[in-house]
């Protein structure tokens, strides 16, 4: 069984057991649960229902693996050529670690 969520603008294909990373949630902490109801599509087997836009009742329980984790440093560069001009700033993206630990469908028998 996989469901498709959207959580911050994003879509992810999640299912039972995966790690997904997803932008930084803020007053979360360790070990706690959160619950993603925007369910785009749930997939089981031959079954696939597809929410227009999301499936009401169903959800995706997940459990904080890590708060806070930092990405790759990425370099911004700003350049005009022949003027002298250079900028070059550093960023690391913050995301949250998250565990999925169920996929429940509409009606509530879990995966």
């Amino acid at each position: 069984m996989y469901a498709i969520i959207e959580e911050s603008g994003k879509q992810f294909r999640v299912s039972r057991g995966d790690l997904l990373r997803v932008d930084l949630i803020k007053s979360c902490e360790k070990d706690s649960t959160i619950e993603f109801d925007r369910v785009l599509l749930l997939a089981d087997g031959e079954n696939i229902t597809v929410g227009t836009p999301i499936i009401a009742g169903a959800k995706v329980i997940g459990k904080i693996e890590t708060p806070e984790v930092r990405g790759e440093k990425i370099k911004v560069i700003k350049f005009k050529r022949r003027k002298g001009y250079r900028v070059i700033k550093g960023h690391r993206q913050r995301y949250t670690e998250v565990r999925i630990t169920e996929i429940v469908p509409p009606g509530g028998s879990k995966d």
